[in-house]
């Protein structure tokens, strides 16, 4: 990568060339919207509408060959999460170097009242693409220490954020004590639906 005359800042490199295929001749090509912009935009070439809950695999007329070393990933868009619910499934989903057919999108409707619906070539993914490491794995018998260690899910932060020592241990008692109340009675309800059905029968 080449720098500027200063040295301090790298030059931006020229676009990476990807060869692409259309699988329906009317499909138009995948484009960034905005200078500076991550992701370029992925089109259904099928109708569809989702009533809410439901999912479908929308194809986007589109097959690629990735140079070696990058991978594509797509990404949902934010606009059609905010206004509709619409989500990816398995967002991002990973398009590899070597795969050659239809890239295809998961989407899943995630409002719990109303339908979404697509038309041919609206905007449903975004596409990312991005160079990618080959690693090697080495086994070991310990890992190095890091100040992290292994503090995982909410080991930054949570509902109890803030609270250290015998707060947080009363903080946390208490739900486990709201929590298990509310097990309970939901036992009980059952017990007694149970009950009453068996005294029917």
């Amino acid at each position: 990568m080449s720098t500027t005359d200063h040295g301090a800042c790298p030059a931006p490199r020229g676009p990476v060339e990807v060869l692409l295929r259309r699988l329906d001749p009317e499909v138009p090509l995948p484009a960034y919207q905005h200078p500076g912009d991550a992701g370029c935009d992925l089109v259904t070439t099928e109708s569809a509408e989702l009533a809410p809950g439901e999912r479908a695999v929308l194809p986007t007329g589109i097959s690629l060959a990735l140079p070696d070393g990058y991978a594509a990933f797509v990404h949902p868009r934010s606009g059609l999460a905010a206004r509709c619910g619409v989500a990816l499934v398995n967002a991002p989903g990973t398009v590899d170097a070597g795969y050659r057919g239809e890239i295809k999108v998961i989407v899943a409707n995630l409002d719990p009242r109303e339908a979404v619906r697509f038309e041919r070539f609206d905007r449903i993914a975004q596409l990312v693409v991005q160079q990618v490491e080959k690693v090697r794995f080495r086994e070991v018998e310990e890992l190095p220490t890091s100040a992290r260690a292994a503090g995982g899910f909410g080991s930054t932060g949570g509902h109890a954020a803030g609270r250290t020592g015998p707060e947080a241990d009363s903080a946390e008692e208490a739900g486990s004590i709201q929590q298990t109340a509310a097990q309970q009675k939901h036992y009980v309800a059952v017990g007694a639906d149970r009950a009453s059905d068996l005294r029917g029968q």
